[in-house]
């Protein structure tokens, strides 16, 4: 298949599996594998495109970041409960992440453990739905520091592909208390500074990598999936406060049995 064809089918599953806890980097490692697709950059592609989908988060609720940067100034309790409980959220994976890269690196070259996540997180999130039936919290300024730092760390199981950071960000929300709409938000929010720091250890571990690799298939793909991310963002959030997370727990158990199938597939 031809590259630029390729770059643009990548950018396009970045941007609808961003957000929607399926698993973006699984559905990357399986989607490049399936198209062939090596870029040369190690690893780096994946990791950079999901840039521009949490690029649609800033762009998409630059007003609530405003607020809470004006907040920030007369030090309001709203504003600094929120920037505490993002950095919270994304500390664990901060440095578990920046520890553990080599071994995550590894597993982005392996599509059966993503399609065995796959299979094993939509179950999980089809127990977690059924028995998170507390609710505690219903905004992320109201999430108590406790409530935050554990999100994070629930997270971090997101490091294996497949596994999916949305997923991983919402199924722990729920489990602590957390309204599936904030959950979903508290997500959004998270990403920012994760995939920050994702990109910019990309960066500088695969430097030598992306200087070898074509950046404009990188660039293509990055305002792809910004675009794509950017429309998928609300409707997620209607099929989830109609329907909550069931659908993509049946999608992703699917999805991982077909992959099972074609990967031992002579």
């Amino acid at each position: 298949m031809n590259d630029l064809l390729t770059v643009i089918l990548l950018g396009i599953v970045e941007g609808l599996t961003e957000f929607i806890p399926v698993s973006s980097t699984g559905h990357l490692v399986l989607a490049g594998a399936l198209l062939g697709f090596k870029d040369g950059s190690g690893g780096a592609f994946d990791i950079v495109i999901q840039l521009g989908a949490i690029l649609s988060v800033i762009v998409l609720y630059w007003r609530r970041f405003l607020d809470v940067a004006v907040g920030l100034f007369s030090w309001k309790n709203g504003p600094v409960a929120f920037v505490r409980n993002i950095l919270l959220g994304f500390l664990p994976s901060a440095v578990i992440g920046a520890l553990a890269y080599k071994v995550i690196k590894a597993m982005l070259d392996a599509p059966a453990v993503v399609a065995w996540a796959l299979i094993l997180g939509g179950i999980a999130i089809l127990v977690i739905e059924k028995m998170a039936k507390t609710i505690r919290t219903e905004s992320v300024e109201g999430m108590n520091w406790r409530t935050a730092l554990g999100i994070g760390f629930i997270q971090c199981l997101s490091m294996i592909p497949g596994v999916s950071r949305s997923g991983a960000t919402i199924m722990g929300a729920l489990m602590l208390g957390v309204e599936r709409k904030t959950a979903a938000e508290f997500s959004f929010f998270v990403a920012v500074p994760t995939m920050i720091g994702a990109t910019s250890l990309a960066l500088y571990k695969e430097g030598a990598a992306l200087a070898a690799a074509d950046i404009s298939n990188i660039a293509i793909g990055f305002v792809i999936s910004f675009i794509v991310a950017a429309i998928v963002i609300k409707g997620f959030l209607a099929v989830v406060t109609r329907y909550g997370f069931a659908p993509f727990a049946w999608y992703r158990i699917l999805i991982g049995i077909v992959a099972l199938i074609w990967l031992n597939t002579p």
